[in-house]
């Protein structure tokens, strides 16, 4: 991923945020994906880590229309992923999606009450719901609106090591063209 395309990331979520009155913490801790796929505009997430404590953590996510963030579920994570600003689509999954796990029938949380929903499932967040996911939920999300604002609270995880992706050939961290100097360090370049 050009670094050119990291700035221009970090400049419409920095607009987007500061536009919808989210004040960023005095050094940010940002990471830019497109997911080791080369396809930002497709496959993009720009995320800033608020709180990464042992027990629990908070992100800032920001995406435009078309980005989505593919399917994977967490080993250890249990989070809520909360619409903060925009309306945000969530495709649900109990188990690794493919033809046996669609249509069935589970039971989780939206905004904060039980709700039976069919594996396979889109379901339509507007600002401030949220739906919790456990470890093993798969999920897949991107923004109907033309930007979006998402919230993430979770239990503690490693970004490394408890992400399971559905596609092989997905990666946590981009791979950085460095074509112009940074205006921020991403996190997996500040560790």
């Amino acid at each position: 991923m050009k670094r050119s395309k990291i700035n221009e990331a970090v400049r419409s979520a920095t607009k987007c945020f500061e536009a919808h009155g989210w004040a960023l913490p005095p050094e940010p801790r940002w990471d830019v994906t497109d997911f080791g796929l080369g396809k930002f505009d497709e496959y993009g997430l720009t995320i800033i880590n608020l709180a990464e404590e042992k027990e629990y953590c908070e992100k800032l996510m920001y995406a435009r229309r078309n980005q989505k963030t593919p399917a994977h579920c967490h080993g250890d994570k249990k989070e809520d992923i909360i619409c903060r600003w925009g309306t945000l689509m969530i495709q649900v999954w109990n188990k690794r999606p493919g033809p046996a796990a669609d249509g069935e029938a589970f039971r989780m949380q939206v905004n904060g009450k039980p709700r039976d929903v069919k594996s396979g499932e889109i379901l339509r967040l507007g600002a401030g719901e949220r739906i919790t996911l456990v470890p093993g939920g798969y999920h897949e999300f991107w923004p109907e609106s033309e930007e979006c604002i998402i919230g993430e609270v979770s239990t503690y995880n490693d970004d490394v090591t408890d992400n399971v992706f559905v596609n092989p050939d997905i990666g946590r961290y981009a791979t950085i063209d460095e074509d112009e100097p940074p205006m921020v360090r991403l996190l997996n370049e500040t560790e």
